[in-house]
């Protein structure tokens, strides 16, 4: 009997062995973590996440304050989408999120195979590049404003030392919004650059070494090699990128508040102006609409980029 047991255990095959064992032994059943490990996660993203989101939805459909709420239906969509100031905030939105994203990732691209080249003083190089991403954006915001400031502004002031009027760059209706704009890429691109660096090294050298034995010049070895290989961190830096204009608020408040007049107003923005007049269900339908917003943007657009193969 025992030498019988003995063979079962030593035998692979055998009734006792580990491999008998994963057979018998459900797939599932074979998780590295029991499902209830799931639970703390789940509930968290339900609380944070779900109940408010669906709490937003509802609340959008009511005239609602602190101790009450009143059913109206699709009135504040419909009073919301009737503010003069939407469509310029609705168009000041788009136009803020495609030129933020765009310079981050050209800009994060050419700063991203700059510093995994073999430069001077490259790690210094490459944590000055990312600090200002670790900089508070109110902060850089008010920074900001007094450097652009169209009279004390030290911008102003430096032009002014070499015979050049420098014009009221948060002052001027055709500059105010793209002066925030090329704020927002100064303090971000740090951030995709760092994602391009993540994705230039991780390409293997033997590519490049082909494409040096080839005779590719640095051009082409750009052209055909590292942007092809790098797909999916562009593909991150504009889904990062995009996102983030789209929801931008707090370094527009910070320098403008959406002036002068609404010419640099974003959907957020216009959206705390109501909350700061006592329009609590009209607010909260406009942050449904931007949620819509994001989500039909890029959703459809992850989907697109994600679907494209690498063609070398």
């Amino acid at each position: 009997m025992a030498t019988v047991v003995a063979s079962e255990m030593t035998d692979p095959g055998g009734p006792g062995s580990s491999a008998a064992a994963a057979r018998r032994t459900p797939r599932r059943a074979r998780s590295m973590y029991p499902g209830w490990f799931y639970l703390p996660a789940a509930v968290i993203y339900a609380v944070l996440f779900l109940v408010p989101t669906v709490a937003s939805f509802y609340y959008s459909l009511t005239r609602w304050t602190l101790f009450e709420s009143e059913f109206i239906g699709l009135d504040n969509f419909v009073q919301f989408f009737s503010e003069p100031s939407l469509l310029t905030g609705l168009r000041n939105t788009v136009v803020y999120a495609v030129v933020t994203s765009g310079l981050k990732v050209v800009l994060g691209f050419a700063l991203g195979l700059l510093l995994t080249s073999q430069i001077v003083a490259r790690g210094y190089l490459r944590s000055v590049v990312f600090f200002p991403v670790l900089v508070s954006t109110i902060g850089v915001g008010l920074t900001f404003q007094a450097l652009l400031d169209p009279t004390t502004g030290l911008v102003n002031t430096a032009l002014g030392t070499v015979g050049v009027d420098g014009p009221g760059w948060l002052t001027d209706p055709r500059l105010a919004l793209l002066s925030v704009a090329l704020v927002d890429v100064w303090k971000g691109v740090g951030l995709a650059t760092v994602i391009y660096i993540a994705g230039f090294v991780s390409i293997p050298a033997e590519f490049r070494e082909a494409a040096r034995v080839d005779g590719a010049g640095p051009l082409s070895m750009v052209r055909h090699i590292m942007l092809p290989l790098a797909r999916p961190a562009t593909v991150t830096v504009v889904l990062l990128s995009l996102i983030g204009g789209l929801r931008s608020f707090d370094l527009v408040w910070a320098m403008t508040r959406g002036g002068p007049g609404f010419t640099s107003d974003v959907i957020a923005s216009v959206i705390y102006k109501q909350y700061q007049a006592g329009f609590y269900g009209l607010s909260t339908a406009g942050n449904v609409v931007l949620f819509l917003l994001v989500t039909v943007i890029v959703l459809p657009l992850s989907v697109a980029l994600n679907r494209k193969e690498v063609e070398l």
